[in-house]
């Protein structure tokens, strides 16, 4: 992982065509301490959710497309964004990146 995104002010986790995560930087690994942080690497992102989840998970990896959502957790709003990846031989997994959004936040409209 590039230094910049190792130390980037979003959390980045990539994993593998499996669910295998591959990688963290700072951020993620801090995101998901009390879950075992950057000992995560290695683990099958399937095991790290609920039934649930792991359903959305398989029709993401099954379908390729990306997810996008936001979340709200003591009071700080976060966007997710879940993005298939690719490699030369095509589909090789998923980057998340979870972005911390002020509470207020303008919008500018552009056409």
């Amino acid at each position: 992982m590039n230094t910049w995104i190792k130390k980037a002010p979003v959390a980045v986790t990539v994993c593998d065509r499996d669910g295998k995560i591959t990688e963290m930087n700072g951020k993620a690994a801090a995101a998901f301490a009390k879950y075992g942080g950057a000992d995560l690497v290695g683990k099958s992102l399937f095991d790290c959710h609920n039934e649930n989840s792991r359903g959305k998970l398989r029709k993401m990896f099954a379908d390729k497309t990306p997810n996008v959502y936001t979340i709200e957790k003591r009071g700080v709003k976060k966007l997710i964004y879940q993005f298939p990846w690719e490699d030369e031989n095509g589909f090789a997994g998923y980057v998340e990146l979870s972005v911390e959004l002020p509470a207020e936040m303008p919008n500018f409209v552009r056409e």
